[in-house]
């Protein structure tokens, strides 16, 4: 139970640091800062994380994540499940947290959707969309098996090289899908943003659901092969 409850508490407070960095600064492409404060957050939120809780559950915050090391052999069935579950829970809860503070606060979303994903970027081509959010994911999904490996000297270092790429492919993806990687997140922010009456997110949930889970897949399946 207790690494359920760690991967609730560090999926929340993805949600809570990322989406509400993107959310008070906003991270629309053309304006700079904003754009990499939102990908260090969710970077930085990372490796905070899997120094805070990597040692109780791997730190994995992310559906795409578990099931990436689920099919590599690292995880039990019963324990993806309640992996997933604790993970979508904490999204929710994190969301609602800034919902609360944003709310109350005054403060406006610059995003207008709780820092939720999106197809604008790739001018609502879902395609597009799907394709982007399977190779990032499977970008990062191997970079953390190849940094989690029995076979890995990364020493202490192994949570800034996955923070890192999570920043890295921020960079890319902001732009273009808002980056999910991670089908927790964009799940917290969706369901929220429709509360609020836009439900654009929600619509669009689907390919940051199926794109992060296929790259995912693909990074496990070409890791094995590799590491064979």
């Amino acid at each position: 139970m207790k690494k359920y409850i760690a991967e609730c508490i560090g999926t929340c407070v993805l949600v809570v640091l990322g989406c509400g960095t993107a959310m008070l600064v906003g991270c629309d492409a053309a304006n700079g800062s904003g754009y990499l404060l939102t990908a260090l957050a969710f970077g930085l939120t990372i490796v905070g994380m899997a120094y805070c809780v990597g040692n109780i559950s791997g730190c994995h915050i992310n559906p795409a994540v578990s099931l990436g090391v689920l099919l590599s052999g690292g995880m039990e069935k019963s324990d993806f499940i309640g992996y997933v579950v604790s993970q979508c829970l904490g999204a929710l809860i994190g969301s609602g947290l800034l919902a609360v503070i944003f709310g109350t606060g005054g403060v406006v979303d610059k995003t207008g959707g709780f820092g939720s994903n999106g197809l604008s970027g790739v001018g609502g081509n879902a395609v597009a969309g799907l394709l982007v959010e399977i190779i990032l994911t499977f970008i990062f999904v191997l970079t953390i098996l190849g940094v989690t490996s029995k076979k890995a000297n990364h020493g202490s270092f192994g949570g800034l090289v996955i923070g890192l790429t999570l920043t890295l492919v921020h960079i890319l993806g902001i732009g273009l899908t808002g980056t999910s990687v991670n089908p927790a997140r964009s799940f917290g922010p969706a369901i929220f943003a429709a509360i609020s009456g836009n439900t654009a997110p929600l619509a669009a949930l689907w390919v940051f659901i199926v794109g992060p889970l296929v790259g995912a897949a693909l990074a496990a399946i070409v890791y094995k092969y590799l590491e064979d």
